[in-house]
C-alpha cells in the first residue's frame, strides 16, 4: 500500500535519509575504528555499542528508502474550503480550542499537532468544511467540537 505524505514530510525524510547516509555513517564508523584500536573486541563495550548503531541506522536508512520509494505526495487543494491532507485545522472542543494540521501516517508528531489523516480526530475531520460539527470517538466516548478555521 502506498504510503501518502505531503511535500514537507516528502522533504523532510529526504533530509533524514542524506544525513543517515553522510554524516551518521561516517560518525559511527569512526566509533568502530576507535573501538577496534583499543584491543579485544569480546570485553570492548564501545566496540559493541557502535555496532549496535550501525545496525540501527542501517535499519532506518532501510525503512526511509522503502518509505520514499513507496510514497505518494498529497498536495494540497489551493482554495479548497474542506479539510484535507496538509490542512491546518482549528476546533472548539467544549470551549477548549485544540490545533491539528492534518498529515499521512509517516508524518505523525501529536506534540507538534501533527495528525494522521487514519487517526480517529483525521477521520472524523477529512471532508468537513468551517463551521461543522463533529463526532470524534476518543477513549473516553464521543467528543463534541465545531471545525472554527481550516486552512
Amino acid at each position: 500500500m502506498a504510503k501518502i505524505l505531503t511535500r514537507e514530510g516528502m522533504i523532510k525524510l529526504q533530509e533524514e535519509l542524506e544525513d543517515r547516509k553522510i554524516r551518521l555513517r561516517q560518525e559511527i564508523a569512526s566509533a568502530i575504528k576507535e573501538a577496534k584500536e583499543q584491543g579485544d573486541l569480546s570485553e570492548n563495550a564501545e566496540y559493541s555499542e557502535a555496532k549496535h548503531q550501525q545496525n540501527e541506522n542501517e535499519t532506518r536508512i532501510m525503512e526511509l528508502e522503502a518509505t520514499l520509494k513507496e510514497a505518494t505526495v498529497v498536495e494540497k487543494t489551493t482554495g479548497s474550503l474542506s479539510v484535507q491532507i496538509g490542512s491546518s485545522v482549528i476546533l472548539d472542543c467544549k470551549g477548549k480550542e485544540m490545533r491539528f494540521t492534518i498529515v499521512g501516517t509517516n508524518e505523525v508528531n501529536p506534540a507538534e499537532g501533527l495528525i494522521s489523516s487514519d487517526s480517529p480526530f483525521g477521520r472524523a475531520l477529512m471532508g468537513r468544511s468551517k463551521d461543522e460539527h463533529v463526532e470524534i470517538e476518543v477513549p473516553a466516548g464521543k467528543l463534541k467540537c465545531v471545525i472554527t478555521s481550516v486552512a
